[in-house]
């Protein structure tokens, strides 16, 4: 598998050569969001805010009434448990270009509660004018300034940070709410977002030996999120769907399937994996995603359950998965 290290560090350094009006706000965490890259070629451009996330949003707001495009880096539980009302009123209420970078989603960091983002979906995505992504693998993450760089108002999206695999084509980059069809089949239809997309394709292969054809959509735009063609494959589909994410299954990808199911009437089974209305321990990622049951495994269980069969697969018939060592050089996962 191809894996590459600090990608965003040096995406932000390319993409932001020609576009003078971008600049890149920090709240005392510029390595460990990896815009010290930034911070080191266009110091004129870089504003380090100090632990002081309030204060950075408002401020972002004024720098974008004024013309420029605030890119705010920090991790997404201090800005949107910290900062929400600023958010609000000072960003979203005017829909203006502020572009939110939140970095260490749910397992991604063995911080404990006071670090882990769970329940930043639900909390973004019901905000008037907010367009939210998420980042699943290397190319998501090259192609993911782009994407926002299209959207006039406030964005907020889901980062990864450290050492990331490549799970897509390099010339096949993210697209503004267009899901990317991994699979296709007639027996269930599968969407996955972030780090859950490998542990899908993981799930999806050894399932395929067996027999099982799963149609399956890895989503980066969770709002907007409008797919009639996703609906139309439940509707066709023989057992139903699954959702696998690393967010609270309340507000997050589960809950925008669900929700747009029963506005469909769509009379069929719906199988949520994520968090379970939770808070989740400090620990690596690999704990986690076992412990809180978002893992292939998980998947390949739930879709024995929800088929009736037991088709024998075992973690050993599963293609391993890059896991980044925790206190590398290039900050995977620890603070």
């Amino acid at each position: 598998m191809e894996i590459h290290s600090k990608v965003h560090y040096k995406n932000l350094i390319r993409w932001s050569e020609d576009k003078p009006r971008v600049v890149v706000l920090s709240a005392d965490l510029t390595s460990s969001c990896e815009a010290d890259g930034f911070r080191d070629t266009y110091p004129e451009r870089f504003f380090s805010m100090g632990i002081a996330e309030q204060n950075m949003l408002s401020f972002a707001g004024g720098l974008a009434r004024e013309g420029y495009i605030p890119l705010v880096h920090t991790f997404a539980v201090f800005i949107y448990r910290r900062a929400y009302d600023q958010i609000a009123m000072s960003v979203a209420y005017s829909n203006l270009p502020v572009k939110m970078f939140g970095f260490l989603p749910g397992v991604t960091t063995p911080g404990g509660a006071t670090h882990q983002a769970i329940e930043d979906l639900s909390v973004m995505r019901s905000l008037p004018n907010m367009t939210v992504l998420e980042c699943g693998d290397v190319t998501d993450v090259e192609s993911v300034l782009d994407v926002m760089a299209t959207v006039e108002g406030p964005v907020y999206i889901r980062m990864l940070r450290g050492e990331i695999p490549r799970l897509f084509a390099k010339n096949e980059p993210m697209k503004l709410k267009t899901p990317r069809l991994l699979s296709r089949g007639t027996d269930f239809v599968l969407l996955s977002s972030g780090l859950c997309t490998e542990e899908a394709i993981r799930a999806g292969k050894a399932l395929e030996k067996q027999g099982v054809r799963i149609q399956h959509y890895h989503i980066s735009t969770l709002k907007p999120f409008h797919h009639p063609e996703i609906l139309e494959a439940i509707s066709a589909s023989k057992y139903g769907a699954i959702t696998l994410e690393n967010h609270s299954v309340i507000g997050g990808l589960g809950s925008i399937l669900a929700e747009q199911m029963a506005e469909a009437g769509l009379g069929k089974p719906l199988k949520r994996l994520g968090l379970q209305d939770t808070f989740l321990h400090g620990a690596s990622r690999t704990y986690l995603m076992k412990e809180y049951h978002i893992t292939a495994m998980d998947l390949v269980r739930t879709v024995e359950i929800m088929a009736h069969e037991n088709f024998n697969i075992q973690e050993a018939d599963l293609r391993e998965i890059f896991i980044p060592a925790m206190h590398s050089s290039a900050k995977a996962d620890a603070l």
